[in-house]
């Protein structure tokens, strides 16, 4: 496998950083997880502009422009012959001192990787999720503003691994007012009476790429969708749940807390919404050229 490393491709065993990098040491750094389809790399350029984004709210200077980076991240891929894959890019802040101080770092170091993925077995695409909601709560957004897709991700950890010792594979999370906030790696969404509802970013949700694609599709195909703050009951009522995110794509949810949602079983406005998904990830995006 040949990996992205600083400013050139080497082979997996050569891609070693810095123990003294603050990626490694505080979680100091920004990613993005990209999704290929059929030789084609899907929403790029929003997943470069975020990135971007996310390194400027952090005060993190990416030493390459965004055309560069895109151009790395097709140069990976076709390098590593991926067709249908998933790219981790990576930017950490750094080698620097045993300090927090960022700014005595030397440079950001950039590290892109593509290889395969499957989140969740088929089944559970055919047969729907069953979460349960954690204690853990969402970072507070003054803390770290969910809009900034940062390497700090024990608070996502931390409601995963509750999930998994209650036997799910996913979880949902509150917000410090106990709004529904989002799953531990993905976006929540209810429909109810053929209207879709998800939480903004300001209920402590990060704004999802997947997420925004699939309310302008369900939008351009006629369905209403909302964004507004939501209680479990609004999703424990609804007649479907489903999760999106680049790497789950979308998948129903049938059972929150032992409640079963809608009819026990994917429903058919989320089967038309991935329908939509999946004709849109396979023809768009940047080729791999």
């Amino acid at each position: 496998m040949k990996i992205f490393l600083g400013d050139k491709l080497v082979d997996e065993k050569d891609a070693v950083v810095s123990v003294f990098d603050h990626g490694l040491l505080y979680g100091d750094g920004v990613f993005e997880g990209i999704r290929a389809y059929n030789r084609r790399v899907f929403l790029l350029d929003e997943h470069i502009d975020r990135l971007y984004d996310s390194a400027r709210a952090i005060a993190l200077n990416i030493p390459m422009s965004k055309a560069e980076m895109v151009q790395a991240v097709v140069d990976t891929c076709k390098a590593n012959e991926i067709v249908d894959g998933y790219i981790r890019l990576v930017v950490t802040r750094g080698k620097g001192s045993l300090g927090l101080n960022p700014f005595l770092c030397d440079k950001a170091e950039v590290i892109i990787i593509a290889a395969a993925i499957q989140l969740y077995p088929q089944e559970l695409y055919d047969n729907g999720l069953r979460i349960v909601t954690v204690g853990t709560i969402r970072n507070h957004p003054e803390a770290i503003n969910p809009r900034i897709k940062s390497l700090n991700y024990l608070n996502n950890v931390l409601a995963k691994i509750e999930a998994i010792n209650a036997g799910c594979m996913e979880c949902l999370m509150l917000n410090h007012k106990g709004e529904v906030a989002e799953a531990s790696g993905d976006n929540v969404f209810a429909i109810k009476n053929g209207v879709i509802t998800t939480p903004p970013s300001t209920c402590g949700a990060l704004e999802g790429l997947t997420r925004n694609k699939v309310i302008e599709l369900a939008r351009k195909a006629g369905y209403e969708v909302r964004e507004a703050t939501m209680a479990r009951y609004d999703l424990y009522v609804a007649d479907e749940v489903f999760l999106t995110g680049t790497a789950a794509e979308i998948i129903s949810v049938v059972d929150i807390d032992k409640r079963v949602i809608g009819i026990g079983k994917p429903g058919e406005i989320t089967g038309k919404l991935a329908e939509l998904y999946h004709q849109c990830a396979n023809s768009e995006g940047t080729p791999i050229l």
